[in-house]
């Protein structure tokens, strides 16, 4: 069995709302203005309502309230709109799931705290675009989610013996599956046909420095979950749990790609816990 057995097993899981396959090709398509965007989004009430209430969030810190979609897509970018629907979408698809392995709210609460503590830590680099970092953010542990629904009891053999032995996951999925979640959520991601910078710094995450695309997107999201590690462990034994929030070390050769200091968790913690709440009341009231 590889990775991509899983997603081609896994259709219905894996495919996502027609609204985003729809906006990325409207994104994509040179013809497309951000007027027939914003008429699209503007079929979908709830998706709109997200999407305002998103815009007008700390996380972008508008000084004037933005009313319409036109106006969020004139100052976010038609790109970083089609990023924010897929954000909303992949936690729609994923919502209904539940497992006794992993405590799902902890699981996007991770996940989301990722994310933008990915977007911040792109502001503090200088990126030209910040979005997909936060995508990149909140996708990186989207394997495990798969694994668990196709492969059940070969998760709890691997999530057991990590709790057990503080072993890092994926290195115990590779024993257990031959090969991990990193993998299968590279493969989804290509399979909802993500940009290679997107998959390279989710895949790369755990080392960096293989990373294909440059080095600063993975080097980005490793530190990004492991200051997301410190505050929503994911491990379900209590003692790893712990022995991970008050270790979750980042590699020193993610902070000389970055150029980020060692206390830069501390340096921005308070802004990403601003904008994490106001997104979690966004976002994750749907996967509740």
């Amino acid at each position: 069995m590889k990775p991509e057995d899983l997603i081609k097993g896994s259709i219905r899981l894996v495919s996502l709302p027609e609204i985003f396959v729809r906006i990325n090709e409207m994104v994509e398509d040179p013809a497309t203005s951000a007027t027939d965007v914003g008429k699209y989004i503007c079929q979908d009430p709830a998706l709109t309502a997200r999407l305002l209430k998103i815009a007008n969030s700390p996380l972008y810190g508008f000084p004037s309230r933005i009313d319409t979609i036109s106006r969020a897509i004139t100052i976010i970018g038609l790109r970083g709109i089609r990023d924010l629907v897929l954000a909303s979408s992949t936690v729609e698809v994923f919502s209904k799931m539940s497992s006794e392995l992993i405590d799902m709210n902890r699981y996007w609460q991770h996940s989301l705290y990722c994310a933008v503590s990915a977007r911040t830590l792109a502001g503090h680099c200088n990126a030209l675009h910040v979005e997909p970092f936060f995508i990149a953010g909140l996708l990186h542990d989207i394997g495990q989610l798969i694994i668990l629904h196709k492969l059940p009891e070969m998760a709890r053999e691997t999530h057991l013996r990590a709790g057990d032995s503080g072993m890092p996951l994926s290195q115990i999925e590779q024993e257990v599956i031959g090969f991990d979640h990193i993998q299968v959520g590279v493969e989804l991601l290509r399979f909802w046909r993500l940009p290679p910078s997107i998959l390279d710094a989710v895949g790369c995450h755990q080392n960096p420095e293989r990373a294909e695309e440059g080095p600063l997107g993975a080097a980005i999201i490793h530190i990004a979950d492991c200051l997301a590690s410190r505050v929503y462990p994911l491990i379900a034994n209590d003692s790893a749990r712990k022995s991970m929030s008050d270790e979750a070390p980042i590699q020193p050769v993610a902070l000389e790609i970055t150029g980020l200091p060692m206390s830069i968790g501390e340096e921005i913690r308070e802004e990403v816990e601003v904008q994490f709440s106001a997104m979690q009341s966004v976002l994750l009231s749907r996967a509740a």
